[in-house]
């Protein structure tokens, strides 16, 4: 059986909404094992975001970046840069 095309777009964002909703509401209203739900319920949202959020780069650019020549202002300029420029 096929997902419906509305779980598949909004499962993830609905388990995170009832996550941090669950997270702030036990943490106004509970003690004990409610201030460990509230930190799982509003940490894991976080978590993931953060994890969503890094910067990944592939092996191949990382490769690519070692072999690369550091850059200078002459590669911009051109070889004429120095005879166009300006003593200051």
């Amino acid at each position: 059986m096929k997902a419906s095309p509305f779980w598949s777009l909004w499962g993830w964002p609905f388990v995170m909404g009832v996550l941090t909703t669950t997270g702030l509401i036990t943490a106004l209203v509970s003690d004990t094992w409610g201030d460990w739900w509230s930190w799982v319920g509003l940490g894991i949202p976080v978590a993931v975001m953060g994890w969503t959020c890094w910067p990944r780069t592939t092996p191949k650019a990382t490769a690519q970046r070692a072999h690369d020549k550091p850059h200078t202002d002459a590669d911009e300029a051109g070889t004429n840069a120095s005879a166009s420029a300006t003593p200051l």
